[in-house]
């Protein structure tokens, strides 16, 4: 067995029984995702869960005219909720997701992680924590759409990017429009107000966060 595979999982996700750390070593199967490759896809049936070993992962829903409307991200020592929903029911898949950065994650079988439900009590609460987390980043989304205006969703927007990604935006204006369903015009006009405020600096390649705590 790879040790540096070991070591990882156990480093992503230490609250797992040493035993079924081994398991998921021995059953996971590492798939390597260069930016913007397809971990999941609408329509897809799935037969593994998806962890994420390394890495930054968006999963997002897709309309027919190809517009997205960003979920949630997915990090290192989180699971894909959805994923293993659908894996467990066999069903299709409803959303997307694909690598923000380059990403490792692993690719655990549907039929080994219903065993461990059983076997393991560590495996059953991280499964039950990892929807909970998910369907909180959901609502998280659906207040900030329903709630709010356009230029606040835009600063909920850019304090998730920060929380995952760290200070560096590295979005083009025309990616955070597609994403909010505005116009990259629209987007522009608002960043140059934050910037004016002293919450970020307009970088030729990239939004410098420098203080969302103002809003």
């Amino acid at each position: 067995m790879d040790q540096d595979k070991v070591s990882l999982i156990q480093e992503r996700f230490p609250q797992l029984e040493p035993a079924l750390l081994q398991e998921i070593a021995q059953a996971g199967t590492v798939k390597h995702l260069k930016p913007e490759d397809e971990a999941l896809r609408t329509g897809q049936f799935l037969k593994s869960n998806v962890l994420v070993l390394d890495g930054l992962v968006k999963v997002y829903r897709e309309d027919e005219e190809g517009d997205e409307f960003l979920m949630y991200y997915l990090e290192g020592g989180n699971a894909c909720a959805l994923s293993m929903m659908c894996a467990a029911r066999n069903e299709q898949s409803q959303v997307m997701a694909k690598a923000v950065s380059p990403s490792e994650v692993l690719m655990i079988p549907a039929h080994v992680s219903e065993q461990w439900l059983a076997k393991y009590h560590s495996w059953h609460n991280f499964i039950i924590a990892s929807y909970r987390a998910r369907f909180d980043e959901l609502l998280q989304t659906l207040d900030s759409i329903v709630f709010k205006s356009l230029d606040e969703r835009l600063v909920f927007y850019l304090k998730r990017h920060q929380k995952v990604m760290g200070r560096e935006v590295r979005l083009s204006h025309q990616q955070i429009a597609e994403e909010l369903n505005s116009s990259r015009e629209v987007i522009s006009r608002l960043l140059k107000k934050l910037e004016q405020t002293g919450a970020v600096n307009l970088q030729r390649s990239y939004i410098e966060i420098k203080n969302l705590d103002l809003f």
